[in-house]
């Protein structure tokens, strides 16, 4: 009964599955309207710019309309500071009050460092998408050579038992060919479940579910060219990484704050305003040489600190130390960007030289496949020779490919790097 369970519940996840087939930029695409982590950010930075408007929210004038309508015996007391009234009206604005007005700037400054930190998700994201990308392509491919390594060398068993059956090959041979053709199927095994596991990566990262598959296509990718120049591609690094523009966004909103606390000593003006409509049933008469029933009072209250406390110099020693460790990460940061794009630089020069030796042992291999096959159709070679011609041959496609995928990642790095990498893979045709 339980497997009958399990059975069913596999079949309808499979069901529910679906396999996606998108191109790079389909994919980096996808991902920056659709990843969790993207959608995170972008709903810190609508909470941050709702903030500034809950900062300026004294600064506009607030009405309070109700009533302290009560039973009067003997002298008409005041009700929460106000006399008993049928209808009251109380409106209350800051009018100047510097602390206040630092808090709104800081405000916007950290909806602007929430803004920088949405883009700066939407290039990490993208940089993962691409890794998981290449990482999912890898595994296809590589994948399918390990197939065909599989298929030729079961020619090649098929040819050596045929000998041993013949008395011209002994049978260790024959062991020999079955083991090879043993390791052949397991690494292909190996290749498929890693292309399982970079493409339902893949899809999460997309923000589909991790039932579903995302499927590289067959297209021709160009990765982004070389810079020439290194100190060029530092300067911009340096300008547009966005961590540093966080980092400086986030001094801005501390001086700002400083600035609020060292405020805290300046005089403070709120506009009051109230309106109160009285009745005659509250002995006013009785206690007052004259009664008006309807009464309004406009004006403004005034508040000087004269001595704050010392948590108001507490509080700027604190923000103050802040600040200087907000630099600190600055100078940290912008060494490590410039070490960052060196070695980046470094490892695009070596990911090319050796996918050009690769290339070249490739071709080697390939020469080597084509002079077998004539000689096997002049009777000069066996086909076991050229199915095992076949095994080194895909051997090498498949160390073409890693050498292709390393360099093709290290110039994408180098490209997130520069802060390129979004263009580069969205803004093209």
């Amino acid at each position: 009964m339980l497997k009958a369970a399990l059975l069913v519940f596999g079949l309808v996840s499979a069901l529910r599955a679906e396999v996606y087939s998108l191109t790079l930029r389909q994919a980096v695409e996808t991902a920056l309207k659709q990843n969790p982590d993207v959608i995170l950010a972008r709903l810190d930075e609508e909470k941050a710019r709702q903030a500034v408007r809950v900062a300026r929210d004294p600064f506009s004038p607030k009405l309070v309309v109700g009533s302290g309508l009560a039973y009067t015996n003997g002298f008409p007391t005041s009700i929460e500071g106000s006399a008993p009234s049928i209808v009251q009206g109380n409106v209350t604005q800051f009018l100047f009050n510097r602390p206040q007005t630092y808090l709104v700037a800081q405000a916007r400054e950290n909806a602007r460092g929430a803004q920088i930190s949405t883009v700066s998700k939407q290039e990490e994201v993208a940089y993962r998408t691409t890794s998981l990308y290449l990482d999912a392509d890898r595994a296809a491919r590589v994948g399918t050579l390990a197939r065909r390594d599989a298929e030729s060398l079961q020619t090649v068993l098929e040819a050596v038992q045929a000998q041993v059956r013949e008395g011209r090959a002994l049978p260790l041979a024959e062991k020999q060919a079955n083991l090879n053709l043993a390791r052949a199927r397991e690494l292909a095994g190996d290749f498929e479940a890693d292309q399982a596991t970079a493409e339902t990566a893949l899809a999460v990262a997309l923000g589909y579910t991790a039932q579903d598959r995302v499927r590289t296509t067959a297209e021709e990718r160009t990765a982004p060219a070389l810079p020439e120049s290194q100190d060029e591609v530092i300067a911009k690094a340096l300008q547009n990484n966005k961590e540093l523009r966080r980092l400086e966004s986030q001094i801005a909103a501390k001086t700002l704050e400083m600035r609020g606390e060292r405020a805290a000593r300046l005089p403070r003006i709120d506009l009051v305003a109230q309106y109160s409509m009285l009745s005659k049933i509250n002995n006013y008469e009785q206690f007052f040489q004259k009664f008006q029933r309807n009464n309004v009072e406009v004006g403004a209250s005034f508040q000087l600190p004269l001595l704050p406390g010392p948590g108001v110099a507490a509080q700027m020693a604190g923000t103050a130390a802040d600040i200087s460790h907000l630099r600190a990460e600055v100078s940290a940061t912008r060494n490590r960007v410039s070490t960052d794009i060196q070695q980046s630089f470094r490892d695009v020069t070596k990911a090319d030289a050796a996918a050009e030796v690769a290339r070249l042992d490739l071709d080697v291999t390939r020469d080597q496949l084509s002079v077998l096959l004539a000689q096997m159709q002049e009777g000069r070679a066996t086909l076991r020779q050229v199915e095992e011609a076949r095994v080194a041959e895909n051997g090498k496609w498949i160390s073409f490919y890693d050498a292709q995928y390393t360099s093709e990642r290290a110039r994408w790095n180098l490209a997130r790097l520069t802060g390129d990498l979004v263009a580069s893979l969205v803004a093209r045709p």
